[in-house]
């Protein structure tokens, strides 16, 4: 369970960064509202926004999966999240060649690997 905590910890950092990248962005363009037609504003929200789409759902997906699958399950999928959401930021801030596709397939095969553990796990619980 360590290496949970330190991806989540480390994505909560991203999520700073990202919402540092925006208000920076705003601050510097003069936009306060919206992305004002401009493409770095609206790549910088996006990349916020897809990131608090989907990292919430799937720490806790993964979170929950923990009571049921060991130590390697939960670290290959925490790490694997942590990995995907830093080439998916990169990507859509243009600093990682394919790294937008890249990260959210990634993202996508996580959410659903997780998804289906819990589904099964869920099959498997007995009621009292």
């Amino acid at each position: 369970m360590p290496v949970f905590y330190v991806c989540a910890g480390l994505l909560g950092l991203l999520a700073v960064a990202l919402t540092l990248g925006v208000a920076r962005l705003r601050g510097a363009k003069k936009i306060f509202l919206g992305d004002g037609g401009d493409p770095e504003m609206l790549a910088a929200i996006r990349a916020h926004a897809n990131f608090m789409e989907f990292v919430p759902l799937c720490l806790l997906l993964i979170y929950a999966a923990s009571e049921f699958f060991g130590f390697w399950t939960v670290a290959v999928l925490s790490l694997a999240l942590l990995l995907a959401r830093v080439l998916h930021a990169g990507g859509m801030l243009g600093f990682v060649p394919r790294g937008r596709m890249l990260g959210a397939v990634v993202t996508t095969l996580i959410l659903g690997v997780a998804s289906v553990l819990l589904v099964i796990s869920g099959f498997q619980l007995k009621q009292y």
